[in-house]
């Protein structure tokens, strides 16, 4: 079973932050009645070194409450506020979606002056792009951690020699291992990588080391046929040379 592993925590802190993101654009957008710019951050600034708030910035507290509303509740609601290990780390996870796209909040600022100097500044706070969030929870995942599924008073690590190191809300938190995805299993419906076309050159996940865990790879030439070199002649056709190339494929064995 797949429930409470590191992939599926990441895949619910990634639903999480991609709610806060979207209902936050779209108020930012003008899109919702419920929702608008940040208003607590129309006034005030630092005078003294030439910048205020102004122009819109994004009202991810909104944003945040409604993702909160829409993906925790539920859970509770079934579960009995968090329940089991499993649901409490389900929530954990939430909340570290939405944490992360708080950390990644970023001020952007517009110059005013005479020609074009910068003796006073309008700024905003604004999310970061999603690639950014992404890639931040994607590292979560790399580093997340094991959590008991024996729920007590609170959510504690599965290593007992490391229960005294605190857990951040950042933090993505599994309770199973993952299965191995490399190796075929129709029961829980991995496709496993052999024949899985790879990257020779790649270090990246695409690489023939990392798809093929180690396995190796078959390499095999392909002869791709195209047209090319089309020219439109009067009147009125195309005319095209007809191309040939050959490359290499990769393949895991």
């Amino acid at each position: 079973c797949f429930a409470g592993t590191k992939e599926t925590a990441f895949i619910y802190a990634v639903t999480s932050a991609g709610l806060v993101h979207s209902v936050t654009r779209s108020c930012s957008a003008g899109n919702m009645t419920e929702c608008s710019c940040d208003i607590n951050l129309r006034h005030g600034g630092s005078a003294s070194e030439g910048w205020h708030w102004g122009g819109c910035s994004d009202d991810i507290h909104y944003g945040m409450s409604f993702s909160r509303k829409f993906l925790d509740v539920p859970v509770k609601n079934i579960t009995g506020k968090s329940g089991s290990g499993l649901a409490a780390m389900n929530l954990h996870n939430n909340e570290a979606g939405r944490q992360a796209v708080a950390k990644l909040m970023s001020v952007d600022c517009r110059c005013h002056g005479v020609s074009g100097s910068c003796a006073v500044k309008t700024c905003w706070k604004t999310m970061s792009a999603f690639e950014k969030i992404g890639r931040f929870l994607k590292d979560k995942y790399e580093n997340s951690i094991q959590i008991s599924d024996r729920l007590k008073k609170k959510i504690r690590r599965k290593e007992k020699s490391q229960r005294k190191i605190p857990i951040g809300k950042e933090d993505l938190l599994y309770v199973n291992k993952s299965p191995n995805y490399c190796v075929e299993d129709q029961k829980l419906g991995i496709p496993g990588t052999q024949g899985r076309e790879c990257n020779r050159t790649s270090e990246g996940p695409n690489g023939c080391n990392l798809l093929c865990c180690g396995r190796g790879y078959n390499t095999h030439v392909v002869r791709h046929v195209e047209r090319c070199e089309c020219k439109f002649v009067w009147c009125c056709y195309v005319r095209c040379r007809r191309c040939e190339t050959m490359t290499d494929v990769h393949t895991c064995k």
